[in-house]
């Protein structure tokens, strides 16, 4: 008997998705414009380096930490529902952060921030697979929702550039505020509410336990970066191991675990996750530093650093426009582990930046790098789900997604904390005698401290001091980017190695069949595979459909299987 096919998604199907863009393309905004405008607000709340490290990445390691649980929420009080209840939250602790009277307060306030932007990412991604039903439309929808997050990387250091150059530090975060503000008048109209009809069991232990791994780790190795070996950083680190083990004891005995830890028995699954979480790793942690070095040591307006930017992340979307092209005739276990050849040539680029010079070696490195790195991005969730059995896609895609935000998490927790260390390292020594104690601490801190102290100072102290903390910043950088190069040769040569009988999962806006062979694969060689992305959550069988005027009497629920 022949199937009838989905139904094809309309107009208002498609500017839903532009709608459920906007929340997505936020996400991101929310964390490059904040490292464009750690300057501003080191001068103005003068946070330790440690409380710094709090404020740049805390956002990231909770969002990590709720993603899934999130998801299992929207599956069941509905995802329209969770959605608006998000925009609302993300709203609210935009304002706080904008208005953070104290380092403490913005810690505080970016962590409301990380809760309420995991509440975001799952809600878009579930509604978008159940408002294109067609498998064409559906894999446009996806790939169009995904580059928004690089749309946002785009526009983040242009609009935070241009509100730096006019307003205080505080108006980056409210840029977050218009965005939901239209999300809540036009979603209800445009959205239509989704509720699983058979959620899952909603783990609140499971996420606590996750956080509770990182958090004591993450604190345990700034503090050693700040002050050296000391027993109470080691005993965190060793609380954060100790509680890990416990969280994935826990999801072994579990009938519907979190992390579905079965799925790393599968040498290819754990190379798919590997790779992916390098790339966001090393990405996320330079980024930080670039942002820095061009306004703090090359001494450009947040605007212009922003424009400077541009190459960096242009050359990021090209790349992963490209991917899908080159993947047809190229292995994508080649093709990535090439990426990343390229990207460490552009890290290596980055170490030859000096704090005296232009800035061309920072610039065409960073844009190189981005490239490089593109095709992981571009088909890392595909490979993931592509190296897992069908019936645990689901799994495995809630597993990518968390492992992403957690590797840009760590990525500026370690790689920051490495840089930090040089730089105190270096600037502890050539410090002017004459400075203050107070100010003295302060440039040990940060860069953003020393040029404090040295309004303090007599010029000739002061000039001596910034040329030190420049030059102690720079060579923080060349030891971040050389670390960022090793292992980014590292995961090409996993990538070549582990993923070459990998293929993606889905065709890229080709209807594949999952008996196809794709470009460069032995018929011998084919394995049966996933056609499509699973969002979050893994919900996406028996789904109560309801209407967006689901609010009137005779709005109809409709059940379909997908």
């Amino acid at each position: 008997m022949t199937t009838a096919a989905p139904p094809r998604a309309g107009l208002k199907e498609w500017i839903g998705l532009a709608v459920l863009a906007l929340p997505a393309m936020l996400v991101i905004m929310d964390l490059t414009v904040l490292h464009l405008a750690v300057p501003h607000l080191s001068a103005d709340l003068q946070p330790t380096s440690t409380q710094l490290l709090w404020i740049t990445d805390i956002y990231g390691f909770l969002i990590a930490g709720f993603l899934i649980t999130m998801g299992s929420l929207g599956d069941r009080i509905g995802r329209r529902r969770l959605l608006f209840i998000g925009a609302v939250a993300f709203g609210v602790a935009s304002v706080l952060a904008a208005y953070s009277t104290t380092p403490e307060m913005l810690i505080a306030t970016r962590a409301l921030l990380g809760i309420a932007g995991a509440t975001l990412m799952p809600s878009t991604l579930s509604l978008i697979r159940n408002m294109f039903l067609d498998d064409r439309q559906r894999t446009t929808a996806i790939s169009l929702w995904a580059m928004s997050f690089m749309v946002g990387a785009s526009i983040g250091p242009l609009v935070g550039g241009a509100l730096l150059d006019n307003y205080w530090w505080g108006s980056v975060f409210l840029v977050g505020v218009p965005v939901m503000v239209l999300l809540l008048v036009v979603g209800p109209f445009l959205l239509p509410e989704y509720r699983s009809a058979s959620s899952g069991r909603l783990d609140l232990v499971s996420a606590i336990l996750l956080l509770a791994t990182a958090l004591p780790a993450i604190y345990g190795i700034k503090e050693l970066a700040k002050h050296g070996f000391a027993v109470v950083p080691v005993a965190a680190i060793i609380v954060g191991v100790a509680i890990g083990i416990a969280f994935f004891r826990r999801q072994k005995v579990l009938d519907d675990p979190m992390i579905d830890v079965k799925l790393f028995r599968n040498p290819a699954f754990s190379a798919s996750l590997t790779v992916m979480t390098t790339a966001t790793f090393v990405m996320m942690g330079l980024n930080l530093f670039v942002m820095q070095y061009l306004q703090l040591v090359h001494g450009l307006s947040p605007w212009r650093a922003g424009l400077w930017v541009l190459p960096m992340t242009g050359a990021g979307m090209l790349g992963m426009m490209l991917a899908p092209a080159l993947v047809r005739i190229v292995r994508p276990a080649y093709l990535i582990g090439a990426g990343f050849g390229v990207g460490a040539v552009g890290l290596a680029v980055i170490t030859q930046v000096e704090a005296g010079a232009g800035i061309a070696p920072i610039i065409v490195g960073s844009a190189i790098m981005a490239a490089g790195f593109a095709p992981a991005a571009a088909l890392g969730i595909d490979l993931v789900i592509g190296a897992t059995p069908p019936d645990r896609a689901g799994a495995a895609s809630a597993v990518s997604e968390t492992s992403q935000e957690f590797g840009g998490a760590l990525g500026l927790a370690v790689l920051g904390s490495l840089g930090l260390a040089v730089y105190r390292n270096q600037v502890s020594d050539a410090i002017p005698a004459d400075t203050p104690a107070a100010a003295a601490e302060a440039a040990r801190d940060t860069i953003a401290g020393a040029a404090i102290a040295a309004q303090e100072l007599p010029a000739a102290s002061a000039a001596a001091l910034i040329d030190s903390a420049q030059h102690a910043f720079t060579s923080g950088l060349h030891i971040t980017a050389t670390v960022g190069a090793i292992m980014a040769a590292l995961a090409g040569i996993t990538a070549a190695v582990f993923l070459r009988n990998v293929r993606p999962a889905q065709g890229h806006g080709e209807e594949a069949s999952p008996g196809s062979p794709t470009p460069g694969q032995p018929e011998e060689e084919m394995q049966p595979q996933a056609i499509s992305t699973v969002p979050m959550g893994g919900a996406d069988a028996d789904v109560e459909v309801i209407p967006a005027a689901a609010a009137q009497p005779d709005s109809v629920a409709v059940r379909t299987t997908t």
